[in-house]
């Protein structure tokens, strides 16, 4: 994505249309549109090409760009898991890697980045079924991998709202939902987490079209991406009208919720009533 939205300043820079870029590395418009978009592999004659046809000529320049060509065909650490997931989700996954900002509001169940071993076998027994042991483990695994970058050193903002829905609705038997919100509990706590529960008491809200996440990048070059996950497929959304949509939604969220020490008081008392 990073590589593409260089290649596409680029191209508008010199007022090269798409058709023109794709002529000169005998493809499509549209390939040049999904290059643009991350969407698709570079090959580095093509990036060669493109970057002289704009005029590029400073050998570091020229040097830094194509070295990112061949990091983008790097395959990530998640791609081993490709067995086990949906053709859609891979690419979420290396965007939530990439992000130093992740904002998500969830009411069907905790954010996966948020779920303990125990409840995360049982979300994936539930949604896998008549899948094999193996499978569910490879799954819970790759859910596991991923908090490591919550986790680290120099891991993203993380700012999720979670429905009262989705803390009440049990995964596993109560042992399992106790544990899972007495680590919610203590995970709130970290200073790159910011955890609000929307209560039921409040009543309707702007989260009413269902669960979202928002990723933000550090590369001032690239847009945010609204992730959109649904039974067969899912959506990615960057154009800056349908961002600003969801922003919107999230900033009246995060108003209307309890703050972070109020969410942490209703989920003791969740675990009082468990």
């Amino acid at each position: 994505m990073l590589l593409g939205s260089q290649l596409r300043r680029l191209r508008e820079a010199r007022g090269i249309t798409r058709e023109a870029a794709g002529y000169s590395i005998r493809a499509s418009e549209s390939k040049i549109s999904r290059m643009e978009l991350g969407r698709v592999s570079f090959k580095t004659r093509d990036v060669e090409d493109l970057l002289t046809l704009y005029g590029i000529t400073d050998e570091a320049e020229r040097l830094s760009l194509l070295s990112l060509a061949k990091e983008a065909n790097v395959a990530g650490w998640w791609h081993s898991y490709s067995d086990v997931l949906p053709s859609w989700f891979p690419t979420y996954v290396g965007l939530e890697g990439a992000a130093s900002l992740i904002r998500a509001y969830e009411v069907q169940f905790v954010h996966g980045l948020l779920q303990t071993e125990a409840y995360a076998r049982a979300v994936v027994r539930r949604g896998m079924k008549g899948a094999s042991e193996a499978d569910v483990r490879r799954r819970v695994a790759l859910r596991l991998e991923r908090q490591k970058y919550l986790l680290s050193d120099g891991g993203p903002e993380f700012h999720v709202i979670l429905d009262e829905a989705a803390l009440r609705r049990p995964y596993g038997d109560r042992e399992v939902m106790r544990g899972q919100l007495q680590h919610l509990i203590a995970i709130s706590a970290r200073p790159n987490v910011r955890l609000q529960v929307m209560p039921f008491g409040f009543g309707g809200h702007s989260g009413e079209s269902g669960a979202f996440t928002l990723l933000s990048f550090p590369e001032s070059d690239l847009s945010d991406v609204v992730y959109l996950e649904q039974l067969t497929s899912a959506l990615y959304l960057d154009k800056h009208e349908d961002v600003a949509q969801y922003e919107k939604a999230l900033k009246e969220l995060q108003q209307d919720s309890p703050g972070p020490d109020e969410s942490r008081d209703l989920l003791r008392g969740l675990i009082q009533l468990s």
